[in-house]
């Protein structure tokens, strides 16, 4: 996952993912086919350790349209953001580390025509006001195809942990480095009731 916000907020307000606003002017759709150049290189700049280039992003983009979204203002390309709309075998290979976050195989993806279990933001790159926009990303990540699907990132820097942290991911026990989780509300268990279950190894053995 890559992010930068180059004006961090001033107070470590906290704003669940699926509240976060969508009154802003930066306007939030699917990618076309070619804006993907420019934002690969958009994450790729604000991010050097971005390994997504415009080749392999066009190679998802053709398999959902919907998995990369853009972030404009008065005509100006901000940024975007993209999404793994991952089917069961794929969540379960994420949460066990048995998938490529570079190049994922397309059989751990769901098919446009399918409800999606888990969604993995794999980059997030905005100048500016763009990172605005998550709100509006949110609000599509709320129809009926994403609506039960928790989410899921890595931060690659310090600036995309704290946007981790204030939108209410939390740091979940898996086999894959520093996995963060937002659990849709609709999903969350009672207090009291476990809601990970990793077999095998300890979530200790998995970091290690």
């Amino acid at each position: 996952m890559c992010e930068r916000i180059k004006e961090r907020p001033s107070s470590p307000s906290r704003h669940d993912f699926d509240s976060l606003s969508t009154n802003s002017d930066v306007e939030v759709r699917p990618a076309r086919y070619n804006e993907i150049p420019a934002l690969a290189d958009t994450a790729h700049r604000l991010v050097p350790r971005v390994q997504i280039t415009a080749p392999v992003l066009s190679r998802y983009f053709a398999f959902d349209a919907e998995c990369i979204l853009t972030f404009t203002r008065r005509g100006q390309l901000l940024g975007g953001m993209a999404f793994l709309y991952l089917n069961n075998q794929g969540h379960d290979a994420l949460l066990l580390d048995e998938m490529s976050l570079t190049q994922p195989d397309f059989s751990l993806l769901a098919p446009p025509d399918e409800e999606v279990a888990a969604i993995y933001i794999w980059a997030l790159a905005a100048t500016g006001r763009g990172v605005i926009g998550s709100g509006k990303a949110a609000a599509h990540l709320r129809r009926p195809r994403y609506v039960n699907a928790d989410c899921f990132a890595q931060p690659s820097t310090a600036a995309g942990r704290d946007w981790l942290i204030s939108t209410c991911f939390k740091q979940v026990p898996s086999f894959q480095r520093e996995l963060w989780c937002y659990e849709r509300r609709w999903n969350r268990l009672p207090p009291h009731m476990p809601t990970w279950n990793v077999p095998v190894r300890s979530f200790a053995d998995a970091r290690q």
